[in-house]
């Protein structure tokens, strides 16, 4: 999916905490982009748009068209600072996208499927919602799908065993990091109430 966010560049004077709450009064929210050739830029992004387009997960995990001033920038969010208490958006950081050059992105992870183990009365452990990827930008998924349908009790998933598409590598993998466990199916918990329950019962 595709965003566009329309945005206004801002001048020196107009940065700093007493310009941001100016900024936010007026339904704009302050950013910055950067990467690339290009120097930083110090921009603001309407709020209605920028909260809907937050709404959608893919949004974090998509490249985004910048409208800055009439000339259009490719981008994708890097970082987002929200309100402590009200979750509402305060500050975004966007990093330039370069076409034909492999960058870094975060995208979802997506469980599907039944696990074989689950039917048999184990319980699904999943340990991460999201993997860090290096691909080049037109290669970029909204999300990552790893399906758990085969996985009996004691079977587990680690990074390794993820099926990418060409050209998308997981970073910690990339870095020699360790080959973490994704998901896994546990055997189901026998609790000591239970254990006693029956032990009860066969006595009688």
């Amino acid at each position: 999916m595709s965003y566009t966010l329309t945005t206004v560049a801002r001048a020196a004077d107009e940065q700093g905490k007493g310009s941001s709450r100016r900024l936010r009064k007026a339904n704009l929210i302050p950013a910055i982009v950067y990467g690339g050739d290009a120097e930083p830029l110090s921009v603001s992004v309407k709020l209605n748009e920028l909260v809907k387009a937050l709404q959608d997960e893919s949004f974090f995990s998509s490249v985004t068209t910048l409208a800055i001033d009439g000339n259009d920038q490719e981008v994708i969010i890097k970082a987002l600072q929200r309100h402590p208490s009200k979750g509402t958006p305060l500050h975004v950081d966007f990093q330039r996208v370069v076409r034909g050059q492999t960058m870094h992105f975060t995208v979802p992870v997506h469980f599907t499927g039944t696990a074989k183990g689950i039917k048999a009365g184990g319980i699904l452990q999943t340990n991460v919602t999201e993997l860090h990827i290096n691909c080049l930008p037109r290669q970029l998924p909204e999300a990552i799908e790893v399906d758990v349908t085969g996985l009996e009790i004691g079977d587990l998933l680690r990074f390794s065993d993820i099926k990418l598409a060409d050209g998308i590598t997981i970073v910690e993998l990339d870095s020699n990091a360790t080959d973490r466990v994704v998901v896994s199916v546990q055997a189901p918990t026998v609790s000591a109430d239970s254990e006693t329950s029956e032990e009860s019962t066969d006595a009688e």
